[in-house]
């Protein structure tokens, strides 16, 4: 099935190019002018990867990747016509996969989501084998069928929320997720506690599997976004 991309772009002529070009290309593609309609859009195709303007009538691209980084866990390609380098970390820092500057060639472009779509497919199929069985990081090992951790071998003391945080980040290893998505996932959407309690939680479970917690390396912490699992 070829793969569902959305284009986000307010100027006519260029969203007009990308489509051409995408289309040829075999994906299926839906678009949005304004980040209003990208949420909407997003919300309802479900896209395997978002081509995403900053700068956006009604909201800006930072501010659309910021919310749908809070409830879906997607490839982000944010494209820009600024030069600034603040402008390309700020995009990194909201969740953004990667950052093209306009004028860009129509063959970077196709590598890059080429690119970004390849490191999904991988991620899926190196998760695919672990989804029962055994996740290994060195010297962590996680049995979901035994639904305990070791480390050096010995099981680790983990309350059941600390596990099922600890399964689902390890899951979804290298993907940056949002404290409102972790806060879904691992307690439910139904659940009345703030996004606070997320960070409890990567507390106790940096001071179990971290060899020094105050600069942890596995469990990351990725600045106004959330945290990202590097095993």
């Amino acid at each position: 099935m070829n793969a569902r991309l959305l284009v986000v772009e307010d100027e006519a002529t260029v969203l007009e190019t990308l489509v051409y070009n995408l289309r040829r290309q075999g994906y299926e593609v839906h678009t949005a002018v304004d980040g209003l309609a990208a949420l909407e859009k997003a919300r309802r195709f479900r896209p395997d990867l978002i081509l995403l303007d900053v700068m956006l009538p009604k909201l800006d691209g930072f501010e659309v990747c910021r919310i749908l980084r809070q409830e879906m866990i997607v490839p982000i390609l944010m494209l820009t016509a600024r030069t600034d380098e603040i402008d390309r970390v700020i995009g990194l820092e909201v969740g953004a996969d990667d950052y093209l500057t306009k004028p860009f060639s129509m063959h970077e472009l196709m590598a890059r989501i080429k690119a970004l779509l390849r490191r999904v497919r991988l991620d899926r199929e190196a998760m695919r084998p672990h989804e029962g069985g055994r996740l290994h990081f060195g010297d962590l090992l996680l049995d979901p069928k035994r639904h305990e951790v070791l480390r050096h071998g010995e099981p680790l003391p983990l309350k059941p929320k600390e596990y099922e945080l600890l399964l689902f980040l390890a899951r979804n290893q290298g993907i940056v997720l949002s404290r409102n998505l972790i806060l879904e996932r691992v307690w439910g959407w139904d659940y009345a506690g703030g996004s606070r309690t997320v960070d409890v939680h990567i507390r106790w479970l940096r001071e179990k599997i971290e060899d020094d917690p105050s600069n942890p390396r596995r469990i990351v912490t990725v600045r106004g976004v959330g945290y990202r699992f590097e095993g």
